[in-house]
């Protein structure tokens, strides 16, 4: 998606759940749980996106801070410009997948319908 999004002109922003282990680096910009990183290659140095952890150094206030998130605290990406990107679901400690959905059953079959458009 970062890279979507370099190669279409927008600015990725992350959505990190400042509550999560290792994330709780830059307290001072928490709004509601919830940190948003502008992680542009133009905001941000060194930017490694790993499979572990999203590391990068960048400017907050004036001073120079080294970031590391653990991908597992990243809740979404989207673009400023459009609002548009993708949102995960939060993941409890643990590597327990969620539980299936209920079996509904065999449904009726629907007949078709025709409307018309103008």
């Amino acid at each position: 998606m970062h890279e979507w999004m370099t190669d279409n002109g927008q600015t990725p922003h992350l959505v990190v759940n400042a509550a999560a282990a290792g994330a709780d680096a830059l307290a001072d910009y928490v709004k509601d749980g919830r940190l948003i990183l502008n992680v542009s290659w133009q905001a941000t140095q060194n930017l490694k996106l790993g499979n572990d952890a999203i590391e990068f150094s960048a400017r907050f206030g004036g001073a120079s801070r080294q970031v590391r998130i653990p991908t597992q605290a990243v809740l979404g990406i989207y673009a400023r410009e459009t609002g548009q990107g993708m949102l995960f679901q939060e993941q409890e400690d643990g590597d327990t997948p969620p539980p299936a959905a209920p079996d509904p059953g065999p449904e009726a079959p629907r007949k078709p319908r025709l409307r018309v458009v103008k």
